[in-house]
This record gives C-alpha cells, sequence and structure tokens, in this order.
C-alpha cells in the first residue's frame, strides 16, 4: 500500500503532502488543478519498480538503474519536451522532490531532479526491495479499440501517446486468469457483465469482442461507455485487478451516462474491496454521491481518504484532505451542480428566479 506522496515544485505543486487510504482514495478539483498529475506520479515509481521486478526479479535495487529508468518513465508518461520542465518555476533554483512511503518501508523512495534536468533524476532514498505487483492506469480513453497493433506501434515508432496507454495495452492482452483465483473472478465480473449484456473475447489476431447472446459485436461498434465497462471487466478477468496491487483510474466519468457510472462506482467499491488500493480522479459530483451511497450501505469500514485541490493566486496548487468530502473545502465544479439542481427545484416549484443572466434572459 502506498501511504503517502510528498510532491515540492513538481508542475503545479509548491509543497503538497498526500496521505492514502488502504482502499480508496478520490481526487477532486477543477480542470488544470492537477488531477491527473497526481495520479501519474505515484503511479510512475510503482510502474517502474513493479516492471523490474517482472523482468529482473533476482536485481536488487540500485541508484544508478532507477535514476534513469524513473527518468524515462515520466518523460514518457508526462510527456514534456525535458525532464527539468516538470520541475516547477519559481525565483531561484527550485529542484523538483517526489517522496514515496509504503506500508513496507522496504519500498519506501524518494527522488529530486532541477528544472535542467534532462536524462536522469538523483535518489535521495533508494528502496530495498522491488513492488511485487504490476499497477493498472486506466486513461479517459478506452483502449480496447485501438489495442491491435498499438504495442508495436509504440515501441516501433515515435509517437506522443502517453506511456499509461501502452502499459494498459499490455495487461489487456494478457492471458485469463486460471485456478483457484476463477471464482473470485467471475463474482466481479458478474454485474460488469450483465451491465455490458456481454462477454469480453480477444481473438487470435489481437481483436477485441463482445460476446452477445445475438452474437458477436465488434469492439468499435459498441458503446463507448460498455466499451470502458469492458476495459475493466478485461483487467479483472485476466487477474491484474485482483488481490494486491494498484488501480489509478482518470476520471472514470467520462463519457458516461449515469446508468454506467453506476456500475463503475460499484466496481471501484468492489475492486477496493478485493484487495486492490484505488486512485480516482474526478470532477462528477454524481459519480462522488453514488461512491458515497454504495460505501455507507455496503463498505461501512473501508478506509478512505479524499482530497481538494485549490489553486492559490500565485498559480500553485494545495491541498486538503481528509476522511469525506466535507474535509477538501469548496470545489467550484461541484458547487455548480449544486447551484444548477436547486435552481431546477425553483423552477419545477416555481419560486421566482433571481439570477442576474436568467431575468436578463427573459
Amino acid at each position: 500500500m502506498l501511504k503517502s506522496l510528498h510532491l515540492k515544485n513538481f508542475t503545479v505543486f509548491a509543497d503538497a503532502t498526500f496521505d492514502f487510504g488502504k482502499h480508496l482514495n478520490v481526487i477532486v478539483g477543477e480542470n488544470g488543478s492537477g488531477k491527473s498529475h497526481v495520479l501519474k506520479a505515484a503511479y510512475v515509481a510503482i510502474a517502474v519498480s513493479a516492471q523490474r521486478a517482472a523482468t529482473a526479479p533476482n536485481d536488487s535495487p540500485t541508484k544508478s538503474y532507477l535514476e534513469t529508468a524513473i527518468a524515462d518513465k515520466l518523460r514518457n508518461t508526462f510527456r514534456p519536451d525535458e525532464l527539468g520542465r516538470l520541475a516547477r518555476r519559481r525565483w531561484g533554483p527550485s529542484p523538483c522532490e517526489m517522496i514515496y512511503r509504503f506500508d513496507q518501508p522496504t519500498l519506501d523512495l524518494s527522488l529530486r531532479f532541477s528544472a535542467t534536468a534532462k536524462s536522469k533524476v538523483v535518489i535521495t532514498k533508494l528502496p530495498a526491495t522491488w513492488v511485487d505487483k504490476l499497477p493498472v492506469f486506466l486513461p479517459t480513453r478506452e483502449l480496447l479499440t485501438i489495442y491491435p497493433g498499438f504495442v508495436s506501434l509504440y515501441e516501433t515508432s515515435q509517437t506522443q501517446f502517453e506511456e499509461t496507454w501502452r502499459d494498459t495495452s499490455l495487461l489487456l492482452g494478457n492471458l485469463l486468469a486460471r485456478g483457484p483465483r476463477e471464482s473470485a473472478i467471475k463474482a466481479l465480473l458478474a454485474p460488469l457483465e450483465e451491465a455490458m449484456g456481454g462477454v469480453v473475447e480477444l481473438d487470435k489476431a489481437g481483436r477485441f469482442y463482445l460476446n452477445l447472446k445475438s452474437g458477436r459485436l465488434e469492439m468499435h461498434l459498441v458503446a463507448e461507455g460498455l466499451r470502458k465497462l469492458a476495459m475493466i471487466a478485461r483487467l479483472i478477468a485476466t487477474g491484474s485487478l485482483l488481490d494486491k496491487g494498484y488501480l489509478f483510474w482518470d476520471e472514470p466519468e467520462a463519457n458516461l451516462n449515469p446508468k454506467i457510472v453506476k456500475a463503475v462506482a460499484r466496481t471501484i467499491l468492489q475492486v477496493a474491496q478485493s484487495g486492490i488500493q484505488v486512485f480516482i480522479a474526478t470532477h462528477s459530483l454524481f459519480l462522488l454521491r453514488e461512491l458515497y451511497i454504495l460505501q455507507k450501505q455496503n463498505y461501512p469500514n473501508f478506509d478512505t481518504r479524499c482530497f481538494g485541490l485549490h489553486t492559490g493566486s500565485d498559480g500553485a496548487v494545495s491541498v486538503q484532505q481528509g476522511k469525506t468530502m466535507d474535509d477538501i473545502g469548496d470545489i467550484t465544479a461541484l458547487d455548480e451542480d449544486l447551484q444548477q439542481a436547486e435552481r431546477y427545484l425553483d423552477t419545477e416549484m416555481g419560486v421566482p428566479l433571481t439570477s442576474p443572466s436568467i431575468t436578463h434572459a427573459e
């Protein structure tokens, strides 16, 4: 479990610490407030460690390896022109610092780099062991329709796609999990397959289909909301989202209707219950309320943390955090949803509208 992440002079963050919960972590903020940056910053170090554990399990962590590998991962995930562009600019030297603390102290890692850094970071705290399971990063876009040939294209061509897309595509192509874990996987898949009306399949040519009762449907003909469900269903079926591990999901609600968002909320909590530490970034009031309702009803003992990102007058983003949404301060995007609901109720009840813009329109 990732216990905390400290970011100093990193992109929009001058000095921010995130103390994470064991089960669910919800990051809320306006567009441009750094929600995705937090997810990616946490993901990068975990992914580098876990990928090394998978390819060279007998090797111990070394500064020389991590200083290059993490720099590469940061560049390929954030896609700046140079590594140093990720360091927040201000008067005087301002090196960026990133500190990761885990429930297992042998995994603790910290690093820094300057605004002039190009290809390496400096490791200031070397972990003694590797993370033992690959994290999952779900971007706002579904990947099943671009899966055929995408990994080979990414690895053989100069592209501007984020490396999280490549990492997740590799996991989507894994073989289906078999053995003792199948019963747990089936329990997680059942509500997703019911919502989709079918089962996700990968053919020998590397193309995904949704197998319906009426026959197979090519994935690019499936509605986008269902494709996002299909992506997480596939990752559950391969065992990537079972037992210990990490899920980072950027705006799960993007392009989904409320009915599908409800299924997504239920899946998020079920995945967290299975032992995955979940991190989501959102500004959807509907999703937040659905998570709250389901958690109150079915998961009252979850260790959950909420984070509100707030941009100051100097452009730096600060964080307010706590166990509930009441602890994160006012988020304009959420307030707008609430105010619209109040205006709608006022309209239905015949209460006069006093908004200047509405009065002018009348």
